[in-house]
């Protein structure tokens, strides 16, 4: 996984947390849910990495 990939979804990632903190804080349910997404977002993204990084290392271990 690229550093920029690993900096763009913790940036996601981060975003999310603070809008659902600031629509928990507020009562505001959109924004909180629009939080959940964003994390579910970046985590899914992060997941995605990892699997390539994962195929990466097979595939180098069989050259």
């Amino acid at each position: 996984m690229g550093l920029d990939d690993k900096i763009s979804n913790a940036a996601k990632d981060a975003v999310g947390k603070a809008k659902e903190g600031l629509g928990d804080a507020t009562d505001n349910e959109r924004l909180e849910a629009e939080g959940h997404k964003d994390q579910a977002s970046a985590n899914a993204k992060q997941a995605g990495e990892h699997v390539k990084d994962a195929a990466d290392d097979v595939r180098d271990t069989f050259r």
